[in-house]
C-alpha cells in the first residue's frame, strides 16, 4: 500500500522565501539602475541651469504660485524649517519602503500592482532626468530662494553639486518624492476600506508644501510627476478591492494550494444516503 506525503506547512514556507527573496532583488535592482542612470547627467549644467531658466518662465506664463511665498512661510519659524528639511530627507524612501512592505504582508495583489505603477514611474522619471536635467529652484538665482538644508540643515546633497557623488542634483523634473507620495496615499487608499483613508492624500500634500518650500523642486515638477503617474495607474491594471478585514491571496498561493493538493489523498465517497438528513 503506498502513502502519500502531502506537500506540507514547510513547502509553503519554501515558497513564500522565493517569492520574498525574488522581490527583494527586483526593487533592489531596478533601484540600483535608477540611481546609476541618474548620474549620468550629473556634468551637465550649463544645459540644466538654461532648463531652470525655461522652467522658472514657462510658470510665470502660466500665472502659477511662486515658490518663495511657500518657503517664507517656513522661515518664520527655525523648527519649522528644520522640519521641512528632515522630513525631505529621512521620510521620502523608508516611507515608500514601509508602504511596500505592508502590501506584501497584508495585500499581496495590490503590492504587486503598485509595484509595476512604481517601476512605470520611476522609468519614466529616470528618461525625463536625462532628457532634461533641471537646477532646482535653489540653485536658480532669479528664484531669490535660499538652499534650507545648508543652511538650516539637514540636507542630503553636497554644497557642490558638480562633485557631488551621491546624488545628482540636476534631476529636479520630475520630482519622484511627490510622485511616490502620491502613489503611497492613492496605493493605501486602494487597498484598505477605512473611512478615514482619505486623509492617506496629507502624505502627498505636505511633501508638496516641503519640496516646494525647501527649493528644491518647482510646481511644475510636482505637475509632471503627477502626469506621469496618471499615465502609469491608465497602463498598469488596478486589482479589485479587497473586502474589509481581509487580506489579498499571496502571489502564486492558488498555483501552490493546488499542487499541494493534488498530492493528497482523495476521500472515499460515502454510501448513497449516508449523511443525509431523514
Amino acid at each position: 500500500m503506498s502513502q502519500t506525503t502531502p506537500a506540507g506547512p514547510a513547502a509553503g514556507r519554501r515558497a513564500a522565501r522565493r517569492r520574498l527573496i525574488r522581490e527583494l532583488l527586483l526593487v533592489v535592482g531596478l533601484f540600483t539602475v535608477y540611481k546609476a542612470g541618474r548620474m549620468l547627467s550629473t556634468d551637465r549644467t550649463e544645459e540644466a541651469f538654461r532648463n531652470a531658466a525655461r522652467t522658472w518662465d514657462a510658470e510665470r506664463a502660466l500665472h502659477l504660485p511662486g515658490e518663495g511665498a511657500v518657503q517664507r512661510l517656513l522661515l518664520h519659524w527655525d523648527a519649522l524649517v528644520h522640519t521641512a528639511n528632515t522630513y525631505y530627507a529621512a521620510v521620502h524612501f523608508p516611507a515608500t519602503a514601509l508602504f511596500l512592505v505592508w502590501l506584501y504582508l497584508r495585500r499581496p495583489v495590490h503590492y504587486l500592482w503598485a509595484r509595476r505603477v512604481l517601476a512605470v514611474l520611476t522609468g519614466a522619471a529616470l528618461a525625463l532626468h536625462l532628457g532634461f536635467p533641471l537646477a532646482p529652484p535653489r540653485m536658480l538665482g532669479e528664484a531669490h530662494l535660499i538652499d534650507t538644508g545648508q543652511v538650516y540643515g539637514p540636507t542630503v546633497y553636497g554644497a557642490a553639486p558638480a562633485s557631488d557623488t551621491m546624488a545628482n542634483q540636476f534631476a529636479a523634473m520630475p520630482s519622484l518624492h511627490f510622485g511616490w507620495a502620491l502613489m503611497l496615499a492613492l496605493g493605501m487608499i486602494a487597498a484598505t476600506r477605512s473611512r478615514w483613508r482619505a486623509l492617506w492624500l496629507l502624505h502627498p500634500l505636505v511633501t508638496l508644501l516641503v519640496i516646494v518650500g525647501t527649493a528644491n523642486h518647482y510646481w511644475l515638477d510636482a505637475i509632471v510627476a503627477t502626469v506621469l503617474l496618471g499615465a502609469a495607474l491608465l497602463l498598469v491594471p488596478r486589482p479589485g478591492r479587497p473586502a474589509d478585514g481581509d487580506a489579498d491571496p499571496a502571489p502564486g498561493a492558488d498555483e501552490a494550494d493546488t499542487d499541494a493538493v493534488r498530492g493528497l489523498p482523495r476521500p472515499r465517497s460515502l454510501p448513497e444516503g449516508v449523511g443525509a438528513r431523514r
